[in-house]
This record gives structure tokens, sequence and C-alpha cells, in this order.
């Protein structure tokens, strides 16, 4: 008698109460999902907080960038001299050459002040009469009604303008403020920086003291090698801008070096706005063929930037692709203006950083 054919199994039987069955792959995306939420509302609250005390966040960026510039100033000066000393001795330097610089470019303008009136009044003149000839034919007197405009609108709201001047007086007393709080940090940070940082760690509990160890030790370094790296970028911009404009014969040429050197800390799109700035006053002062020639400037810059100083200065280290870089400058000017701008790039590696130093384990930071 021949055994009957097998049969397929059949499926278990849902005990009642109990819902369908989710797959695999969505149980697990779930589980990524809730997971991507709760880690966004930690950054939400994180940057809400940081927006209520922004001044005193600001001012420990900037002591920590004080900080990386002189430490290895006070480094050398501490072989001399006690280490008070040569902190005191290299803040007091620092404060002197910016307060030069600052002085340098005053006089400069001042300088330049009479004649450059007359040369943007000759400017607009010669913009006017080129806008009025072919192709653009403007009217002749589009101008003229634009100055009276411009002069109902400034009288129309003089209230206005009287408070936001006061209201920017009101902001410079803020600048000023943590400016004195980002040197007083910078002053502690470089003279016992380290001692505080052993002193944060000898709080945490002892399994996490080697790793936020290993994660300080990667943030400080991936952080003054940007500093050091942009600082460089930012002064090899400053002098070739104001070579290329003192051989053009543009005025103020000392002052838009100086722009420069401070928009070169923006990266990819810093530099070309200054140099915009220098290509209008190129236009109201000698022309437009010199004006051409500086936005010829502006291309031959950001070459020099992007394929030649990042790649040698900065890739050691930030390895960041310019995509990632790009979108960092343009997520950190949406979220908080200028500063976010300047913040975002060196924040964004320094995470990276951190990452790849917990991937790596504390045994290859030795």
């Amino acid at each position: 008698m021949s055994s009957p054919p097998d049969q397929p199994a059949a499926p278990p039987e849902r005990r009642s109460g109990e819902g369908p069955r989710v797959p695999g792959p969505l149980r697990t995306a779930a589980a990524y999902a809730w997971r991507i939420i709760a880690v966004g509302v930690v950054v939400r609250v994180a940057f809400s907080v940081l927006g209520q005390f922004h001044r005193i966040a600001v001012a420990v960026f900037l002591g920590l960038v004080i900080t990386a510039v002189l430490r290895p100033v006070v480094g050398l000066l501490a072989r001399l001299m006690p280490r008070p000393l040569a902190v005191a001795t290299a803040f007091i330097g620092g404060v002197v050459l910016v307060l030069g610089v600052l002085t340098l470019v005053g006089e400069t303008a001042a300088d330049q002040r009479s004649g450059l009136e007359k040369e943007f009044v000759a400017g607009i003149d010669r913009i006017e009469r080129q806008l009025e000839d072919a192709p653009f034919r403007l009217p002749p007197n589009a101008f003229d009604d634009l100055r009276s405009r411009i002069g109902d609108l400034l009288s129309s709201h003089r209230s206005t303008l009287i408070s936001t001047a006061l209201s920017g007086a009101s902001r410079l007393v803020e600048v000023l403020t943590v400016l004195a709080l980002a040197l007083f940090c910078g002053v502690f940070f470089t003279h016992s920086g380290d001692r505080q940082w052993r002193w944060v760690c000898d709080q945490l509990p002892y399994g996490a003291r080697r790793r936020f160890t290993v994660m300080g030790r990667a943030a400080w370094r991936t952080f003054t090698g940007y500093t050091h790296g942009i600082l460089l970028v930012a002064v090899i911009n400053a002098v070739l801008v104001g070579v290329a404009l003192f051989a053009l014969g543009v005025p103020l040429a000392v002052p838009l070096a100086l722009l420069e050197f401070l928009a070169a800390f923006v990266p990819l799109i810093g530099s070309p706005i200054a140099l915009a700035v220098a290509a209008v006053v190129a236009l109201a002062s000698k022309g437009p063929l010199i004006a051409l020639l500086v936005v010829a400037l502006i291309v031959v810059i950001g070459q020099i930037e992007g394929h030649l100083l990042h790649p040698l200065v900065m890739s050691w280290a930030v390895r960041l692709h310019p995509v990632v870089v790009a979108l960092a400058v343009v997520g950190g000017a949406v979220a908080a203006g200028v500063i976010g701008a300047v913040v975002a790039v060196p924040l964004v590696a320094v995470v990276w950083s951190v990452h790849q130093a917990l991937r790596d384990g504390p045994e290859a930071q030795r």
C-alpha cells in the first residue's frame, strides 16, 4: 500500500488579536526612522538652546580660534620665559597687530577720501552716459528721477533710520562685549586648556573617559588644522588681491584686500562676494575695462583657491567633499546668517573627524 504524497505544511494559525505580519525591511526602516526623528529633535533642541545663548557660543568659538592661532606662538615663547608671561606677550602682540592693521586701513581710506569722491562722481556720470547710449537707450532723466525717489524715501523714513542707527550702536556694544569675552576665554584656553579638558573628562564615568579623550584629541586636531589652513588661504588671497588692485590703480586697495581676507573665512562664496565689491568700486572709479579685469581676477583667484590652495593647504586637516562644504555653508547661512556660514564648515569637519576617530577605535589614535 503506497503512502500518500507529502502535503505542504499549513501556515501557523494566527492568534486572536494578533495584527498582520510586518515585513522585515519595513520593520528595519521604521526602527531607523524613529531613531533619526529622535536625533533630529535633540539637534533641534540643542540649536534652540544655543540660539538663546548665541553670543556666549560665538565668544567661545572665537576664543577657540584665538587659541588655535596663538597656542603655537605661546609654545615657542614658553621656552624662553614663564608660560603666563608668554601668554601675555602673545596676546598683547596679537592685539597690537590687529589694531595696527585697522589703523592702516583707516588712514588709507582717509587719505584717499577727497580724490575718491571726485572719481566716484565722475565714474557715475560716465556710467550714466554709457547707459544712455546704445544698446541700453535709457532716458536722460532716469537717474535724476531715481535720485529724487531715494531722497524722498530717506526723508519719509528718517525716524526709522535714526532708530536703526541707535540699534546699530547697541549692536556695537554687543560686538565689543563678545570680543572681550572671547579674549578672556582665549587667555585661559591658551594658558591651561589641556588641564581644563582633563578636568572635564575626570567628571565623566570611568568607562567613558578614554572615549571622550579620543573625541577631544580628534576634534582639536581638526579644528586647529582648519583654522591654520583657512588663515593661510585668507592671507594669500588678500595679498594677491591687494597687489592686483594696486597694479590696476583701483582705489581703496588696502581696505578691499582686508575685506577679501575676512571674506575668505566663508569658503566658496566669500571671495567672489568681496571681489564683486571691488569690481563695483573699479567700475565707478576706473571705468568698465578695469572692472572687467577685476572680474577676470575673480575667476583667477577662485581657480587658485579651489584647485591649489585648498587641496594643498587644507586637505590634510579637512577631508570633506566640495559638495559637502557648499551644503554646509549654505545651510549655516540659512540657519544663522554670516556667523553660521563661518562656523558651519569647521563644525562639520570636527563632527566627521570625531566620527572617524570613534569608528577606528582608541587604539588607532595612539
